[in-house]
């Protein structure tokens, strides 16, 4: 399970960067402060995740997604070329359910993006915020 600390929402995965050319880009995206819905529970069988998120990507969340995105390539930084899809890990290496429970409709402020660093030990990820950045 995701310890309650570890909770998150990536918007962009560089790797081993280094933080400097991604905290100039960050800095220069803007985005409009909104509520990200978790309204429901998915299980990825390609990777034996359990998450929770929207039915579908806010406008808003897409707009900053793509702004970030684009900022961070016009920096030189290489992005997971894999599409945007907003969720929240709960579980690693789960079991496939037989079924999920509706979830309670919560809405997760959306007012700032961090710039995160992870490292990973036996004892699972632990990310140290290097960078906020106001919405």
């Amino acid at each position: 399970m995701v310890r309650t600390e570890n909770i998150h929402l990536t918007l962009a995965f560089l790797g081993e960067a280094e933080p400097a050319g991604a905290i100039a880009a960050a800095r220069a995206v803007r985005g409009a402060r909104h509520a990200l819905p978790i309204e429901e529970a998915r299980y990825w069988k390609e990777n034996a995740i359990l998450w929770a998120g929207p039915n579908a990507t806010p406008a808003q969340l897409k707009a900053l997604v793509d702004s970030l995105h684009q900022a961070l390539r016009r920096a030189s930084l290489t992005l997971e070329e894999r599409p945007f899809a907003a969720h929240v890990t709960l579980l690693r290496k789960a079991n496939r359910p037989r079924s999920l429970p509706p979830l309670p409709r919560v809405e997760w402020p959306v007012d700032e993006f961090l710039l995160v660093r992870s490292s990973a030990s036996s004892e699972g990820s632990t990310y140290e915020p290097v960078e906020r950045f106001s919405l």
